[in-house]
């Protein structure tokens, strides 16, 4: 068992009311060390969006989620640009981008984000855009043509296959490519566990990453009262549909007020982690609202 601990008391980025597209709320980031540097794409909304959530999507109430970009050299710290470096366009994307996840596989830079049309609350589909470097995206349109979210690509290649990792509700699931266009071999990988802290939903955090025992995968799962929290599995270095072990506690749940109040109380919510001189930073978006950071030593961790 390992438990993440809080490396900020207060959470490392908040609602910037100067800049309307951040004014509401920045939660659910994608993260990737580069340089020397971490770096973060965040997701933010105009406007509350709580207050929808029991009613169809109406477009005289719209909210727009875009993704900001900010880094940090001490993984704490961060700074900001004040423009969002991906927006949405299209249909699809009516509504905007959200939670996107971040994953390098040699040179370039993968974002694997939900596109939200808004139409009804089911019409979000994963869709992916490439980068060099992390400022110009290209965009390469929807992977899953099916409602579908928390996806992230492994960093390595599998068999020399691409292996992506989604959710089919309620369950983890995965599915390789050779193109990472025309995915098969989609299969379970990890369920929901009745009557506890996992019951309702599962999803991953951010992409598994590697470690000395295997593959570790941070998770979020829900439980029958909404309430938000993180879990870790670890999965076989060699086939990582395979599931060793899993934690039967979460390593982190919301304790402090930012986390259990805000747009969607009760909620910590990871879509990316990075390792930086040995420590492992999880990021994760807080109540909706804001976000925190949480870590522990690589030889801390203990399946």
């Amino acid at each position: 068992m390992f438990k993440l601990r809080r490396l900020s008391e207060q959470p490392i980025l908040e609602p910037n009311p100067n800049n309307q597209w951040e004014q509401a709320a920045v939660f659910n980031c994608g993260v990737t060390y580069h340089d020397g540097r971490v770096h973060m794409f965040y997701r933010a909304a105009d406007r509350d969006f709580a207050a929808l959530a029991d009613e169809n999507p109406d477009p005289s109430k719209r909210f727009v989620s875009s993704i900001g970009y900010a880094v940090s050299a001490d993984g704490i710290n961060f700074e900001r640009e004040p423009e969002p470096i991906f927006v949405g366009e299209g249909l699809q994307e009516a509504w905007g981008v959200e939670d996107p996840r971040i994953s390098r596989i040699g040179n370039t830079f993968y974002m694997l984000y939900t596109a939200f049309g808004g139409r009804d609350w089911d019409d979000h589909r994963i869709a992916m855009a490439s980068s060099r470097d992390m400022r110009k995206w290209e965009r390469h349109g929807v992977l899953l043509d099916e409602p579908n979210k928390d996806a992230g690509l492994l960093e390595e290649t599998v068999d020399g296959r691409y292996m992506l990792f989604h959710r089919r509700m309620p369950h983890i699931w995965v599915a390789f490519s050779s193109d990472l266009k025309h995915w098969e071999d989609h299969q379970i990988i990890m369920e929901t566990i009745p009557g506890g802290w996992e019951e309702l939903k599962i999803g991953i955090a951010g992409q598994p990453i590697r470690i000395a025992q295997g593959y570790l995968m941070i998770y979020h799962a829900v439980d029958r009262h909404k309430t938000y929290r993180l879990g870790a599995a670890l999965l076989d270095g060699e086939d990582p549909t395979k599931v060793v072990r899993r934690l039967p506690e979460p390593i982190l749940e919301p304790e402090l007020e930012w986390e259990k109040e805000g747009f969607v109380p009760n909620v910590v919510f990871s879509c990316g982690q990075v390792v930086k001189d040995d420590f492992l930073y999880v990021y994760y978006g807080a109540a909706d609202r804001v976000i925190g950071v949480a870590g522990i030593e690589l030889d801390q961790i203990k399946f």
